[in-house]
């Protein structure tokens, strides 16, 4: 059973997410303020956040950054700030989603699944199953899961990218991330480069490209990888 950990000032939503979380047997503990979410995360030691930004004595990226300092508990950020800055902001602090006010419960939970679902890194990963793929990082090498055909080639910059989104499974990783480690500084607002490597990545990895399973756009935010 995961611990879940919510913090927010909204005494009618805390109150709507201890109820719904309680009704899909998740364990729960709330807090209303940055002070106590900090105390109650290092009392609980909780599987997930559910994080406000805009909590009463402390910006919710601050908490993020303290959170995030402490270990690789899994954040979602629940907030009313709509904005592709804010986003931007807290994805780069540490958060590992972010979700905006209102939503949808089933929304909410599918994400908090996938979250969940991500395994603690405890090493750096070397290989990895993509769809039909079997990819071996140490290697270099991308071959077909059945032993068929010749093995895929990728290019540097591909291997590059698949390479930061395979260490981060699940997590939603902003666009500005992604080309600044890549490209290096200066290039964050370079977007369109990832839209054409992704595509690439796309036509030779997912079994359907056009309706990808495993590399995943959040439309002005980032991408990530779903194993």
């Amino acid at each position: 059973m995961s611990n879940i950990l919510i913090v927010d000032d909204e005494p009618q939503l805390l109150r709507a997410l201890r109820i719904n979380l309680r009704a899909r047997a998740y364990q729960v503990a709330s807090a209303a303020t940055a002070a106590a979410a900090l105390e109650a995360a290092e009392r609980e030691r909780p599987d997930a956040v559910l994080l406000d930004l805009g909590l009463p004595d402390l910006d919710g990226v601050e908490v993020i950054h303290r959170l995030r300092g402490r270990g690789p508990v899994p954040i979602i950020v629940l907030s009313g700030r709509s904005g592709a800055d804010d986003k931007i902001q807290a994805l780069d602090a540490g958060a590992d989603d972010y979700v905006t006010k209102p939503f949808l419960m089933d929304e909410l939970f599918a994400r908090l699944r996938a979250v969940l679902r991500r395994p603690v890194a405890t090493s750096a990963i070397t290989a990895a199953v993509l769809g039909d793929w079997a990819i071996d990082l140490t290697a270099g090498t991308v071959l077909r899961t059945d032993g068929a055909g010749p093995p895929l080639r990728l290019t540097p910059t591909e291997w590059k990218i698949l390479t930061m989104l395979l260490a981060n499974p699940g997590r939603l990783l902003p666009g500005r991330q992604i080309l600044r480690a890549v490209w290096g500084p200066g290039h964050e607002e370079r977007g369109n480069y990832l839209r054409v490597y992704f595509a690439g990545l796309r036509r030779k990895l997912e079994r359907d490209p056009a309706r990808p399973r495993h590399l995943i756009t959040e439309p002005g935010i980032g991408y990530r990888y779903e194993p």
